[in-house]
């Protein structure tokens, strides 16, 4: 029932979605004056007006909501699976549940070994279905307000999915920990709301991105650092943002968050939490840009896009040394948000937007198979008995390509759609187009770190894939491992041709041979949604050979070093990088550098400052005094 439920509303939110965007791309002129679907009502009285709250859906909006529609869906299909695979038929009720790794017979006497029996079944559907709700209400929310209430669903949910497993302490500590990270982000946007409202009297995305409105923001001055209103609400806006899509110094949470279920961990990197900051974003990028002259960047823009620079290329050097499959994963996806902020930092709309998209496809898929992996792996521990062996190490594995023939082909198309594999995968046409806006407008630093870091990310893919998928089996565990059901492989079928085939939609006009041949749909349609239509970048060969070998380079490499690695071998960086590797394994001791120098000082402001020295000390010394002083009066 709770399945039947969640699936249903997911399938009935698809159709509205999928309805929606055709009708979009049905109008003329879609994006451009009057000419979007918006729908508002006056909800809160504030004097003689109202504050309006609705309903908006622009070219940006209906973009948006077509892949938050497809990876949603086919997440709530694959949880079904996911939580249900090795189940033996049957009804079993929630006391008498058989334990995780049991043998029992069915009434036919058949035998069944219980892989995964998860007793929270409901809650676990009733909290996924809240979380696409927040996703949806942000999307289609046509003001601030709105989209904060989103936004902050989200982060609830975040909460619950990622200790969803609460009797273990890892996940309960990761669950907080991601709760209190992202709340750091989200009080500096609720002070840029407030602002803005303050500045404009509105939170209405309409009434807000006029001409008039963001010249009067662009050329108000403020007395922090010298910024514009708008350069200062642009901060302060984005500041959620580093929270919410964990970028550096806010990326902490987002690796811990794989104490999830694997569905939880794909709606967090594909279909809400992160692609929800770079929403927000790209929402806000006429603020972020208000004032700019189209050549030097204004501050706000060169601190997002400082920011969105060193995240891509920080997180890229921790996954080099990661070995927990969902990890490296992680870090992929910290990698490439920071390369869509570098994007819109520097002014590039329409690839940071073309970038999420395509990622949000290839990542749902990229976690999805490795829940896939995970579960054949955690078959084979089940198998042997050997309940030591990590089912998510990849030094575990080896050889699973014959064993889960269809987890390996699509787990293959997104890795290459990860590393920008050149012309087939949507992934190579997102991220070329963000290297050539960088060549095409000399940023040079972003154009360098960018390049380095899509060479680290071809790099790991392929460590990934070889260590979990080619060579022989190197453990018992890893030679037992068997395909998932369809409800899991189903999903990864459909979310490989996404990865594939959407990237087809943003092939720039003057490409050689095949441009032209497919309209670049997506920046016409895209780029309608702001006040003046962002002008495609020149083609040019420099940055397309830059793609092109940092993809095959990477991807080579990455094959050649660990095409030979055997049981119980270290890992072959560990030699040649010696202290650097054990820095990068441990996340250049970020974790450990939030520990002394914030956690426990406020741990003890708390417990010792406050509550002994302010409370006990100070407040409850006073209270006494006075408490004691009628006394010492009647005495006298």
């Amino acid at each position: 029932l709770s399945h039947s439920i969640a699936v249903g509303a997911a399938l009935l939110s698809f159709f509205g979605s999928m309805f929606v965007f055709i009708q979009a791309l049905g109008v003329e002129h879609f994006g451009e004056g009057e000419h979007v679907f918006h729908s508002f009502i006056n909800w809160l009285p504030t004097g003689d007006t109202f504050l309006k709250i609705g309903v908006l859906i622009d070219p940006l909006g209906a973009a948006v909501l077509f892949f938050v529609a497809w990876t949603i869906l086919m997440i709530f299909i694959y949880s079904v699976g996911y939580h249900n695979f090795g189940q033996p038929k049957g009804d079993h009720d929630h006391a008498g549940l058989p334990p995780h790794g049991a043998t029992v017979a069915d009434a036919h006497g058949h035998k069944h070994t219980v892989l995964s029996v998860e007793p929270m079944y409901s809650r676990f559907f009733a909290f996924i279905g809240l979380f696409a709700f927040g996703m949806y209400t942000l999307v289609v929310s046509d003001n601030l307000l709105t989209m904060f209430v989103g936004w902050e669903i989200m982060g609830l949910c975040s909460y619950l999915l990622i200790g969803f497993w609460f009797a273990k302490p890892s996940a309960r500590a990761a669950a907080i920990k991601a709760f209190m990270t992202t709340r750091v982000g989200d009080v500096f946007m609720l002070l840029g709301i407030a602002f803005l409202y303050t500045a404009t009297g509105t939170l209405s995305f309409r009434e807000i991105f006029t001409h008039e409105t963001l010249d009067i923001l662009a050329h108000t001055v403020t007395p922090v650092f010298g910024l514009s209103a708008a350069g200062l609400i642009a901060i302060l806006l984005f500041i959620g943002t580093i929270g919410k899509s964990a970028q550096w110094p806010l990326h902490i949470w987002l690796p811990d968050a794989m104490e999830g279920p694997t569905p939880v961990s794909a709606m967090i990197h594909a279909a809400t939490m992160v692609s929800a900051g770079v929403y927000a974003v790209l929402r806000m990028f006429p603020l972020l840009t208000a004032g700019w002259d189209h050549h030097s960047l204004t501050p706000e823009m060169s601190v997002v896009a400082f920011i969105g620079t060193f995240t891509a290329i920080f997180a890229a050097t921790i996954a080099l040394a990661q070995n927990d499959i969902k990890k490296v994963l992680a870090y992929s996806t910290i990698s490439q948000l920071g390369f869509m902020i570098a994007a819109l930092g520097m002014g590039a709309y329409i690839a940071a937007a073309f970038h999420l998209v395509t990622h949000a496809f290839f990542k749902a898929l990229l976690f999805l198979g490795s829940g896939s992996v995970i579960h054949g792996m955690e078959h084979g521990v089940l198998h042997t008995g050997n309940h030591k062996v990590d089912p998510q190490d990849m030094f575990n594995m080896g050889g699973l390509r014959k064993k889960m023939p269809i987890t390996f082909w699509t787990f293959l198309i997104g890795g290459l759609a990860l590393s920008g594999f050149p012309l087939v995968t949507a992934g190579f046409w997102s991220k070329d187009e963000i290297l050539a806006d960088a060549f095409a407008h000399e940023h040079w630093t972003i154009l360098i770190t960018l390049s380095l870091a899509a060479l680290m990310t071809a790099f790991y893919t392929m460590r990934q894939i070889t260590l979990t998928f080619l060579g022989e089996p190197r453990t018992k565990e890893a030679e037992h491992a068997h395909e998932t059901p369809w409800t899991m492989t189903l999903p990864l079928a459909i979310l490989s041709v996404f990865a594939i085939g959407y990237g087809w939609f943003g092939i720039p006009e003057k490409f050689p041979l095949i441009g032209g041949l497919i309209p670049n749909w997506f920046h016409e349609f895209v780029g309608g949604t702001l006040l003046e239509h962002p002008k495609a970048v020149e083609f040019n060969g420099i940055p397309l050979a830059i793609s092109v070998l940092v993809a095959f380079g990477g991807l080579g490499l990455g094959w050649l070093v660990y095409k030979d690695v055997k049981a119980g071998q270290p890992d072959p960086l560990q030699k040649p990088l010696g202290p650097l590797y054990v820095f990068l394994q441990n996340k250049w001791f970020f974790d450990e550098f939030y520990t002394f120098f914030v956690v426990k000082p406020v741990i003890w402001i708390s417990e010792v400052f406050t509550s002994l020295w302010m409370d006990k000390g100070a407040i409850d010394g006073i209270l006494h005094f006075i408490g004691k002083l009628p006394i010492w009066i009647g005495d006298f």
